[in-house]
């Protein structure tokens, strides 16, 4: 990790030449990778989190790379957000090495897909563990210092198919539709007090998940979207930093697509 940031001075709005601070769940890879150089490129001290300890070594090289490129300081957190007491070590350690916690991007995720007649248990619960309930314990571990200091941005990785549905997703499906009620919720508890929660909305987007489709498969996707393309995550992270930004204040409770026009 690079120097802490200094004294956080006035709290909603930073001393000269310190950073605001984010901490994005799932980091290390895809989507989450692209959300945290876009933060980085912003000026934002970044946390990065994994919870899988083969992906240790992305994310140390991806903080390593953000400090070099963008001389923001950076930390790299292990914690399994499906748990409340990890969730909350994430959040703290954050706020102890920034001196501040301005931005939470909920963007860790796990897919087990299948059809219901098929689906065990534990492929149910599992996705609503990390997807929606690992979401919650970040946001309700993020809640008290971003009230303090009377300032906040949280963005909930969601999905259009929370919105639409998808056939062989009913896990996958209601975790990202569970983050529409809870965003919604929580922006009316927050609202006063300057935070922001707002979902963003991805459809195909170019990662490892949609790689492992076969061409024909992709074809198919494609021909259902009206941009006749995949997404690509910074396309996704460019959405997220601008709600993550001064110029979003106004922008809270909503769910924003960005599926090339497939909804």
């Amino acid at each position: 990790m690079s120097e802490n940031p200094s004294n956080p001075g006035n709290p909603a709005h930073p001393s000269v030449g310190q950073a605001r601070s984010a901490v994005v769940s799932g980091s290390s890879r895809g989507i989450g990778r692209a959300i945290a150089q876009a933060l980085a490129l912003s000026g934002c001290a970044v946390c990065l989190n994994y919870a899988n300890p083969s992906s240790a070594p992305e994310a140390h090289r991806l903080a390593d790379e953000l400090s070099a490129r963008y001389g923001t300081a950076t930390l790299c957190v292990a914690a399994d957000v499906s748990q409340e007491s990890e969730a909350q070590r994430l959040v703290a350690e954050a706020h102890q090495a920034f001196g501040r916690l301005d931005i939470l991007v909920n963007n860790a995720g796990i897919t087990r897909d299948g059809l219901i007649a098929r689906m065990r248990e534990e492929d149910f619960d599992q996705v609503i563990a990390i997807n929606l309930k690992g979401a919650f314990n970040c946001c309700k571990a993020a809640t008290g210092p971003m009230m303090k200091q009377r300032f906040g941005r949280i963005i909930n990785m969601g999905s259009i198919v929370g919105v639409t549905g998808n056939a062989g997703q009913v896990n996958y499906a209601a975790s990202k539709a569970g983050l529409v009620g809870l965003s919604k919720s929580l922006a009316k508890e927050l609202a006063v007090r300057n935070i922001t929660v707002n979902v963003v909305a991805p459809g195909f987007i170019e990662t490892d998940m949609t790689r492992q489709l076969s061409e024909a498969q992709q074809s198919a996707i494609r021909e259902r979207i009206a941009s006749r393309r995949f997404g690509t995550p910074e396309e996704v992270a460019a959405l997220v930093s601008f709600l993550a930004s001064d110029a979003a204040g106004y922008i809270t409770g909503q769910v924003i697509g960005i599926d090339g026009g497939m909804s």
